[in-house]
């Protein structure tokens, strides 16, 4: 099965970075999703790579995450989504809890 990337480029206003300089939520499967962020500097953009074999989407992942992004005011991260088959809601859920997972102090190291 051949996979899907998309790439997408987001900025705004007073942007804040993760904690952690990488941090991986989630794994690859039926339905499912992994996350992995990682801190870099992208003069305050958020870049993200998904890489999924669902064709056709394109403008459904750039909402999703669009609305993530300026909702929760990412900037200067890397984001890395492998996805199979995840719906939308899913990947709000995955991408909340992998950006709470990257700024959690309490955890040493990155998950």
């Amino acid at each position: 099965m051949a996979l899907h990337e998309m790439n997408f480029e987001f900025k705004v206003d007073n942007p804040k970075s993760i904690n952690k300089e990488w941090s991986h939520l989630g794994v690859v499967g039926s339905g499912d999703m992994e996350v992995l962020m990682e801190k870099k500097d992208f003069d305050g953009a958020t870049k993200v790579k998904v890489v999924t074999p669902v064709t056709g989407f394109d403008k459904v992942w750039g909402m999703v995450l669009e609305k993530f992004v300026n909702e929760s005011s990412l900037g200067d991260v890397y984001l890395e989504i492998n996805d199979n088959n995840a719906t939308p809601i899913i990947v709000s859920l995955r991408l909340r809890q992998a950006l709470a997972e990257a700024n959690n102090s309490e955890t040493g190291g990155a998950n």
